[in-house]
């Protein structure tokens, strides 16, 4: 059998197996939070845009953010939502590693992104006094390029791989959509060694972002302990606590799912993870970043009574 041998041209997408009542319920439900999350992603963006007082590195980070999540949760919900209200529920073996090679690279991307906001933040409150000059336009511009390059160079490693694999069936993916690891469980039995180094890639993907930041965020608690007054460790501390919780989010979820050892409930538990990270988390890293963040709710509030009047 050859290395690029693939005998399955469509796969099924197996989805959460729920009546039809429930299926048609969730699709409203799923299809009113995705609509939300669109709007409260380009309100972000387009705050920062309009708003002279946001153009300043953290939120250059932060537009960058709002567009990753409008594109990762377009990239999986629309072909979820369709699927719950279709008893065919079959892609295309082209459109389903399309799905995975985006999937994998707004997901690198995203934690790329995060990493480069945690060093805004390190350089914020470690080198006050030479922030504006440590985080210059074109630093920025640089990390941003890196982060999005980085990101999609990844997702190619991984779709090129994957496509080395024959796919022989199985033809049933066991997800809501086309996500690596469900993928890869299809493929034969005698390429353990390309399965071992796509796992490890994904391993990197994960734990490289997060022990930058982690670095970054030692470094943070270091010098905010180190400040004598309360109130002055109060306020630093607010400067990246809608950070610390987009993290949290981002991060922990996929712990979860990669992390965890396999089995059959596992199966089902990444299922609905992998939907909180796809429709939830777009839908709260927007609500986190107004609702706690001093700037943006005054840059909504000036907006709203310019539109007034």
């Amino acid at each position: 059998m050859g290395s690029n041998q693939s005998w399955v041209t469509e796969f099924a997408l197996v989805g959460f197996q729920l009546s039809a009542e429930m299926e048609v319920l969730l699709f409203w439900i799923f299809s009113l939070f995705y609509i939300f999350s669109l709007l409260a992603n380009g309100m972000i963006l387009g705050l920062i845009c309009l708003d002279s007082r946001l153009h300043t590195p953290m939120y250059f980070f932060l537009s960058h953010l709002a567009v990753i999540d409008i594109s990762y949760a377009s990239n999986n919900v629309p072909k979820m939502l369709a699927n719950l209200v279709n008893q065919k529920r079959t892609i295309s073996f082209v459109s389903c590693i399309m799905q995975t090679f985006l999937y994998l690279g707004f997901a690198a991307t995203e934690c790329l992104i995060l990493v480069a906001m945690s060093y805004d933040r390190f350089v914020a409150i470690c080198h006050p006094l030479q922030y504006t000059v440590i985080m210059s336009w074109r630093l920025c511009l640089v990390l941003a390029v890196t982060s999005w390059s980085c990101g999609f160079i990844l997702a190619l490693v991984h779709a090129i791989l994957l496509l080395r694999l024959p796919f022989c069936g199985p033809r049933e993916v066991n997800h809501l959509f086309c996500e690596i690891l469900s993928v890869l469980k299809l493929a034969c039995a005698d390429t353990w060694i390309n399965q071992l180094v796509i796992l490890a890639a994904c391993m990197f993907v994960l734990v490289g972002p997060l022990s930058l930041m982690l670095i970054s965020y030692v470094c943070i608690l270091w010098a905010i302990l180190k400040i004598q007054s309360g109130e002055g460790r109060r306020k630093a501390f607010s400067t990246c606590s809608s950070h610390l919780c987009v993290v949290g989010l981002s991060f922990g979820i996929a712990m979860v799912v990669y992390m965890v050892p396999d089995s059959k409930q596992r199966e089902e538990q990444e299922k609905i993870l992998s939907l909180f990270h796809s429709l939830f988390n777009p839908m709260l890293n927007p609500l986190i970043y107004s609702l706690r963040n001093a700037q943006v709710k005054a840059s909504l509030h000036r907006a709203l009574k310019k539109r007034s009047m």
